[in-house]
């Protein structure tokens, strides 16, 4: 017997991450609902033509809309969000609105057979010394609102039946959605654009990850989720926990040009420095397996059809 198509449904469908995610979830055999507002353009046109796309223009805060939504739904995955330090401190009701507030929505909203994969941040880790591995026991010691609000809707999401979370390193790759405030999409791109950079606090560490090591880890999570239930889970690439200036200087050796200054007198409102572990995730059949350097050539591609873009990081 044909097994049935599962329904996936992804509130900011048309963002960075969604607008790959959805071509992922499609590609896997599964029938995606794409919900979003379109606030920053059409980056889901490439998926019209399949029949087991369909798209819901609106706000994922919206209950009325939602529950009709939900009704054909087996997996719900909220990508919905106002995304980085920046952008919570620039409109902070904003931020709890969507990033929290409309969490307990949807968790009001489904029922406990529909799985939620809810995607945070492994931010939520903060400012720790960079010199011991966090894991998923770690304390969240978030250090910006957005931290605050992903950790707080994390929390609401594994205190619910039939959840799983994925604490995201930072992500890098292209997008129909392309994002330049990432780091390693950032350091690219004034690699190819300015040749220079001025780098505050060196040494500071992160944990990165490809988006189509996202997507796949999306797909991982519903074909062998009952396994994974109730937990977080960090998604990260084994040997990418690099400081700044080895991210830089791996960069560089792409593009030779590359002049890197390492400054001693300022500072870099961001805070964060940390190591992460992903032996959880690892222990449940998934590797994110797209390097670093994998992700530079692909950036340096997509930069040469971009050229100089609005989407920078001011």
């Amino acid at each position: 017997m044909k097994p049935v198509q599962q329904t996936v449904l992804v509130t900011g469908a048309a963002g960075y991450i969604g607008s790959v995610l959805c071509e992922h979830l499609l590609e896997a055999g599964l029938r995606v609902i794409a919900l979003d507002r379109i606030e920053f353009g059409p980056s889901l046109l490439h998926l019209c033509a399949n029949t087991s796309f369909d798209f819901v223009k609106g706000d994922a805060r919206d209950d009325k809309l939602l529950t009709g939504v939900l009704k054909t739904v087996d997996v719900i995955i909220p990508l919905a969000a106002v995304v980085g330090a920046p952008a919570c401190k620039d409109d902070p009701w904003l931020a709890t609105s969507v990033n929290v507030d409309a969490i307990h929505t949807l968790l009001k909203l489904r029922t406990p057979e529909q799985r939620i994969i809810y995607p945070t941040t492994n931010s939520g880790y903060g400012s720790k010394s960079g010199e011991f591995y966090c894991t998923e026991e770690t304390p969240l010691e978030p250090i910006s609102l957005y931290g605050n609000t992903k950790a707080a809707a994390e929390r609401a999401v594994l205190s619910a039946p039939n959840t799983i979370t994925l604490r995201l390193a930072t992500v890098f790759g292209a997008s129909p959605r392309m994002r330049l405030d990432l780091l390693v999409n950032h350091f690219v791109y004034v690699a190819t654009t300015d040749r220079y950079i001025v780098i505050f606090e060196k040494d500071f560490k992160r944990n990165y990850v490809h988006i189509r090591d996202v997507a796949d880890c999306f797909t991982h999570c519903i074909r062998n989720g009952d396994a994974m239930l109730g937990r977080p889970f960090n998604v990260g690439l084994d040997d990418a926990n690099l400081s700044k200036e080895e991210l830089a200087e791996k960069i560089k050796a792409h593009v030779p040009g590359f002049v890197i200054q390492y400054s001693e007198i300022g500072e870099d409102p961001d805070k964060r420095n940390y190591i992460v572990s992903n032996a959880r995730l690892r222990e449940s059949g998934f590797v994110a397996r797209r390097t670093i350097d994998d992700g530079i050539e692909e950036l340096l591609k997509a930069y040469r059809m971009l050229g100089r873009s609005h989407l920078t990081n001011d």
